[in-house]
């Protein structure tokens, strides 16, 4: 396709991750190519009573080197990542705006927990000291759309704007909607998730949910289609996407297009009890209907992975549903960082684009994949592809199920630094 095709796509312009394989999109990819397991004990705070121990947490980590002092007081550790990562973000697509440009250009995030160590810290001056002594800001540091106005406020964007909140599912959910504010007639959105809540409150509340591994290894924690897999390891970080409309990109002079979300689509798991089956099959197949393409047009499938056998199977079933048995490469590169909820998705998403631009699939750690669940598990080390199309799945607790097909730019740029 080309002309004006091409003018509606929604590309990838810019990309800023902070994740526990690195803060810095280049960093993340070098440790995420050399398999390099970011999972490690917690240190957030005193985890020596608590059956979770490890978590993946973003290394190499001082917001006074990054931000403003005056936007310290008003933030959590969860909005000055999504700040850092949006900054590089914009950096990336060299993305400078007019006051009424400005209005053209919206944020669209998603997260869960919201500041949850903020408020822990400000309920902790409640109890022990008074309420003359809780933040002003805690009135909006807390909130899981803290995110998108932060990120909004600091960018000077005043374009359409939301939040999603669907657990793991939340960044594909979000950066569906900023397609959908696109085709509306924005020109371009920040988007993906964040999530960080590595505090004892934070941990408690994710400790009330299944599927949390007790592993006390950091290799062997979190081994998704492993067999005797037993959950999953926290993480806390994410990713900012720059999706902008094609034409509006080549307009302004953009350097890079990493790729194109071509497809998109979302379902709801039957209530449990009900005895029928994860929607999560259907998913995939309405993304690629989305698309417009054959399953046998996907090069590689980045895995929801959640790490216990039941989930896996489902997952696998999925897959090989769509695609056959062995019938297209999987991986998982979380398996290296953690789950990081609301944040998982958009690092997922911003590695496959990633491994589309260099043609390396990044593996799966060192697991190795239980035979029954029939999957092309690419692990040990990166395997050389080249990657016309993507799919990338998520789901999150309560049933949600997304799927997003990526592809390659219509007019392929430069690659980036």
């Amino acid at each position: 396709m080309n002309g004006g095709a091409c003018e509606h796509h929604a590309v990838v312009t810019g990309l800023g991750v902070a994740s526990p394989s690195g803060l810095g999109t280049a960093e993340h990819w070098d440790a995420t190519l050399s398999g390099r397991v970011a999972i490690g004990p917690i240190t957030r705070f005193d985890a020596s009573g608590y059956p979770v121990r490890l978590a993946g947490q973003v290394p190499d980590f001082e917001p006074r080197d990054h931000l403003p002092g005056r936007l310290l007081p008003q933030t959590d550790h969860l909005t000055r990542l999504a700040l850092i990562a949006a900054d590089r973000a914009v950096a990336d697509a060299g993305l400078t705006l007019t006051a009424a440009e400005s209005l053209r250009y919206g944020v669209v995030t998603a997260n869960s927990a919201g500041g949850f160590t903020f408020g822990e810290n400000e309920l902790r001056k409640l109890w022990s000291i008074g309420p003359h002594k809780v933040s002003a800001y805690q009135s909006f540091a807390w909130f899981y759309a803290v995110n998108t106005g932060q990120i909004s406020i600091r960018n000077g964007l005043r374009g359409p704007s939301g939040v999603l909140v669907s657990g793991q599912a939340g960044a594909l959910d979000a950066i569906g909607q900023a397609r959908r504010v696109l085709r509306k007639g924005a020109s371009g959105v920040l988007t993906g998730g964040f999530e960080a809540a590595l505090c004892s409150w934070g941990v408690t509340a994710r400790l009330a949910g299944p599927n949390i591994s007790r592993g006390d290894d950091p290799a062997t924690a979190y081994r998704p289609f492993a067999a005797g897999a037993s959950g999953h390891v926290i993480g806390e970080g994410g990713a900012v996407l720059v999706l902008e409309r094609e034409g509006e990109a080549l307009a302004r002079g953009a350097k890079r297009f990493y790729g194109r979300v071509a497809g998109y689509a979302a379902t709801l798991d039957p209530a449990p009890g009900t005895g029928r089956p994860s929607t999560l099959h259907r998913a995939a197949a309405l993304a690629l209907a989305d698309a417009a393409l054959e399953p046998g047009r996907i090069d590689v499938v980045f895995a929801d992975a959640a790490g216990t056998p039941d989930l896996d199977r489902a997952e696998a079933a999925a897959i090989t549903g769509l695609f056959g048995a062995y019938g297209v490469p999987v991986t998982a590169p979380k398996a290296m960082t953690g789950r990081l909820s609301a944040g998982g998705a958009a690092v997922d998403v911003a590695t496959c684009l990633l491994a589309m631009r260099d043609g390396l699939i990044p593996p799966t750690a060192d697991v190795r994949p239980d035979p029954s669940y029939r999957i092309d598990l690419v692990t040990g080390r990166p395997r050389r592809a080249r990657i016309d199309h993507a799919l990338v799945l998520a789901r999150g607790q309560g049933g949600f199920n997304s799927a997003i097909v990526l592809a390659g730019p219509c007019r392929p740029g430069p690659p980036s630094q």
